[in-house]
């Protein structure tokens, strides 16, 4: 159900920058700041008055007039509330006012894992372990939503390194594993996803199960270990062949002198296997196994980012 309309002031349309929302209020949320933007959407962070700080994503208003971009980001606020975990980022509520779409979220402390990642270096395998974990739970309590949510990366990841915790967001082109063909708002053939973390087989734009997210954790697993990616296509097209009819790099031989132990690279390996029969089937069997071995990992601790700093062990 969308929430009542509350705005508290009228801003016309259209807006000419992201900025020409600040300092209004918008269902009771103050917006303060604009922090970020996509493909669709403007986000801000908020302010109210019992929820505290809060992002609010606003849909881009040349987007207002388009049915489907409007069905698929009011898709994004269902499915977000449907999912309530401790590592999934809340949705509080959504709705539409004045021709705008709104969509309320916990804010998360931190920064997206993308960017942790990129300025860290690669991470010791235990506190690899639990992030992957807690991305892991948080995929678990999706898919029992009925939810494949089909574009995890470290960009849709919140990391807050001060507690170590991570939290999953944006189900914007996630899929109701129980919808009927005739309910998809993607069509057949199309793909969905980014290309560096997709599941082989949805490439097809056919429908795709849990394993697709397995195959993408399992990616993350491997670039937050290494530094590097199972594939080093430099263009879409290249990447694209690859995932297709390579099989991935070994984890072991990702970066020169970085070794793991043998039933590490077996886990990470498992997740990226292209044939559905040997990929592990769900992520609970994925993270159980990763993250049994990446806690007692010894090999490439020394590569890590704490231990790098301190000389010691990350545990």
């Amino acid at each position: 159900m969308l929430a009542a309309p509350l705005v508290a002031e009228y801003f016309p349309l259209p807006l000419m920058t992201p900025d020409d929302l600040i300092g209004r209020t918008v269902a009771g949320y103050r917006l303060l700041k604009h922090v970020g933007e996509g493909g669709t959407a403007m986000v801000y962070r908020a302010e109210h008055p019992e929820r505290g700080a809060t992002a609010i994503k606003v849909l881009r208003p040349r987007l207002g007039q388009d049915p489907m971009a409007i069905k698929r980001f009011l898709r994004e606020a269902e499915f977000g509330v449907r999912v309530v975990h401790p590592n999934v980022v809340r949705t509080w509520d959504y709705g539409e006012e004045n021709g705008y779409y709104y969509l309320a979220l916990e804010w998360a402390p931190g920064e997206a894992l993308e960017l942790f990642a990129a300025r860290s270096g690669p991470l010791a395998p235990p506190l690899v372990a639990k992030i992957v974990r807690q991305v892991g739970d948080a995929l678990v309590a999706s898919h029992k939503a009925g939810i494949i949510h089909r574009d995890l990366k470290p960009a849709n990841i919140m990391y807050d390194p001060a507690t170590q915790t991570a939290k999953l967001l944006d189900f914007g082109i996630a899929r109701d594993a129980e919808l009927p063909p005739e309910e998809r708002l993607t069509r057949a053939g199309f793909f969905v996803g980014t290309l560096q973390y997709v599941a082989p087989e949805a490439l097809s734009g056919e429908l795709v199960s849990e394993q697709a997210d397995v195959y993408s954790l399992a990616t993350i697993a491997y670039y937050l270990l290494t530094g590097a990616l199972p594939f080093t296509g430099r263009s879409p097209r290249e990447l694209f062949q690859q995932l297709l009819t390579q099989a991935p790099t070994p984890l072991n031989q990702a970066v020169r002198g970085m070794k793991f132990s043998t039933e590490l690279e077996a886990a990470v390996m498992a997740g990226l296997e292209r044939d559905l029969s040997k990929r592990a089937r769900t992520v609970e069997s994925f993270i159980g196994r990763f993250c049994a071995a990446a806690e007692g990992d010894k090999g490439a601790k020394k590569k890590g980012f704490l231990s790098g700093l301190f000389g010691k062990d990350d545990a």
